[in-house]
């Protein structure tokens, strides 16, 4: 009886071979799930909500994100695979089958009598091992444009289908490479809009900025050319105390008097914008912008309005930040030290409406230092997957530049892997050979699986790729298009460093920690509890 039992006579206990197999069981039904998705041929998954919002994608975070998993053992994987996509990006779907075909290799050598202990022993000496295959791997010399884009159309075409991934991938890699400019990446300065209209292959890269308002006036003007951008954060209407205060009038002329005085401490911040706008455009063809974090109330807007200048209020403070980094300038918090040196630019500002929404176009900036991408698309689970596979484009994109190295896609890292593993073996001592063994042979779960998502005879292609291999020693992927082995460098198919890097680590930590679970105990305190 379990030690446990003794002390709390309700607690469910699984031992030994019961809780191995609790744990093996939930990996595999967990990789059976997503297997399927894996690579640019994998199926898609429908994701129906309590409420009957549809949700289809491929993206193994949103799909792990977005199910309810109550199994403890398959929520701990789970959790373990977004954290990667967490730290990397991608890679989500790989860790979830990986994790599950290192657990289904030990099994088989278990129930033919081997300790635990001894796989999970091979499957360390294994894993310092591939991470070594994985740095040879990887290129030097640096990435350039061309490279950065293979990487993205080969992030993007796991998520979306290649027509659109091949449309993304220059707008994705462009946005990224532009907010390079200003020194470290980072993508918080590429503004993700989406608009509902026409189709997705209408998406496209903005250098400039997209708000998602329009001015608060019917006569201020709707387009603008060569127009100066005022960026503040400062209060243009009346604004009631911060504290309860009361005002007591003794009579009616002193409560006017107070209303006008409020009324002209606020008009005079309005002429001083004014001033500023005569000063640096009359006599020339520029125009003139303000986009305002705080209100501006409707006196203030017609004061705006019959100077020809546009206001914008209420404007989100992440897109303050991004305006001075688009257009340029400095963001004011005061009306009393403008000059011309703390306006921005922007060539060409006009609004479009769309249904109720208005949307303000700010584009043709001298240096961008921010972008946004503006994703269209017919309905709300287009426009959410795509925003998704953009998502992880740009991450892709910002994992390369930032590891100054890719390593080949398509299966080619894991066959070089299954191969080094196999040419070590007889340098193994003990019985860890045979866990080193276990790990050679489920690390070829992700051709396989890429070879059988695309319709192809999975053991057929590993037998090529690994002829292929012998005969030209290159890294050999799997080509899904026509199931022979292909050199995934020269197709352009090429991974993140880091992702594969992750992945290698973090998959055998999972199942070696899973492989030495011998107890498993649900005993918390709510069982303790009478009448539970």
């Amino acid at each position: 009886m379990s030690a446990i039992k003794t002390l709390n006579p309700k607690a469910e206990v699984a031992r030994a071979a019961q809780a191995l197999q609790l744990n093996i069981g939930a990996a595999i039904g967990l990789q059976s799930v997503l297997a399927t998705n894996l690579g640019p041929k994998g199926t898609m998954k429908m994701l129906v909500s309590g409420s009957g919002d549809i949700k289809i994608t491929k993206d193994g975070l949103v799909l792990l994100n977005e199910m309810q998993i109550q199994h403890p053992t398959a929520a701990l994987i789970a959790r373990a695979a977004t954290a990667q996509d967490d730290v990397t990006g991608d890679g989500t779907t790989s860790n979830v089958i990986l994790i599950g075909e290192m657990l289904k290799q030990a099994e088989r050598r278990i129930d033919e009598g081997m300790h635990p202990r001894v796989v999970a022993d091979g499957y360390d000496i294994a894993k310092e091992e591939a991470l070594k295959v994985l740095n040879t791997l990887k290129t030097t010399g640096g990435v350039d444009r061309a490279m950065l884009l293979n990487v993205s159309a080969t992030s993007l075409r796991t998520k979306i289908h290649a027509k659109m991934a091949d449309q993304l991938t220059e707008i994705v890699t462009d946005a990224v490479l532009t907010i390079k400019a200003a020194g470290s990446i980072d993508l918080h300065m590429v503004e993700i809009m989406m608009m509902m209209h026409r189709s997705e292959t209408d998406t496209r890269l903005v250098k400039g900025l997209v708000l998602d308002h329009g001015a608060r006036h019917p006569n201020m003007p709707k387009e603008l050319k060569n127009a100066y951008v005022l960026t503040c954060n400062v209060s243009l209407e009346y604004e009631k105390t911060e504290v309860n205060a009361s005002f007591f009038y003794k009579t009616a002329e002193e409560r006017e008097m107070m209303v006008k005085a409020e009324r002209e401490f606020i008009d005079r911040r309005v002429r001083k914008i004014i001033e500023l706008k005569k000063k640096v455009c009359d006599g020339t063809d520029k125009t003139f912008i303000v986009i305002n974090q705080k209100g501006i109330d409707p006196q203030s807007l017609d004061m705006l309005a019959e100077e020809g200048i546009v206001g914008l209020r209420r404007a989100k403070r992440r897109n303050m930040e991004r305006l001075t980094l688009a257009c340029g300038g400095e963001q004011m918090n005061s009306v009393d030290d403008l000059t011309e040196d703390c306006l921005g630019y922007a060539g060409h500002v006009y609004e479009h409406v769309l249904g109720e929404q208005k949307f303000t176009f700010m584009e043709d900036v001298k240096n961008p230092k921010s972008v946004s991408i503006l994703i269209k698309g017919p309905n709300k689970h287009t426009l959410t997957q795509v925003k998704d596979a953009v998502n992880d484009g740009l991450r892709a994109v910002k994992n390369a530049i930032d590891d100054d190295c890719v390593v080949p896609g398509a299966g080619a890292v894991e066959m070089a892997i299954y191969t080094h593993l196999r040419s070590i073996l007889k340098d193994v001592k003990g019985k860890a050979r045979l866990g080193v063994e276990a790990y050679a042979d489920a690390i070829l779960v992700i051709p396989k699986t890429l070879a059988k998502n695309s319709g192809h005879d999975a053991q057929d292609i590993i037998v090529k790729m690994q002829e292929h291999a012998e005969a030209t020693g290159e890294a050999v992927g799997v080509d899904l298009d026509t199931g022979d082995a292909s050199l995934p460098m020269d197709a352009g198919v090429v991974d993140n460093y880091v992702v594969k890097r992750n992945l290698i680590h973090s998959s055998s930590v999972i199942a070696n920690n899973l492989l030495l679970v011998d107890e498993v105990m649900r005993a918390g305190m709510s069982s303790l509890k009478p009448g539970s």
